[in-house]
């Protein structure tokens, strides 16, 4: 099992890339729009996240707060990319909220123990 919590947290963290990634692309490119590798990576996050979330370690679990604080942030970032992934540019707030966001998910995986 731990194993598949490894390769788990490994493709999560090919996710936050993704995500990360393909928005300090779109914001240097100064056309604020969401791009594949933004929508992919939400995704990835969200799936892997809610797999990372099940117990398969052996009484070593994260505080359920902190789950629930992730999987809502990891939701929100999902519906923001998600509704906007059609539109031809996206609002300066909303992008920087993504992106926001998202370094919030990971410095909650990080520094909440």
């Amino acid at each position: 099992m731990e194993a598949l919590r490894l390769i788990l947290r490994y493709v999560h963290l090919i996710g936050f890339a993704l995500l990360l990634g393909g928005a300090i692309v779109q914001y240097v490119s100064a056309k604020l729009r969401i791009n594949p590798a933004m929508l992919w990576g939400s995704v990835i996050m969200l799936v892997t996240g809610i797999g990372l979330s099940a117990p398969l370690r052996d009484g070593n679990e994260p505080e359920p707060a902190k789950l629930v604080t992730k999987l809502v942030l990891a939701l929100l970032i999902f519906v923001m990319v998600f509704f906007s992934r059609k539109r031809e540019s996206v609002n300066r707030g909303h992008f920087l909220a993504i992106v926001g966001l998202t370094l919030v998910n990971a410095a909650v995986a990080v520094f909440w123990r």
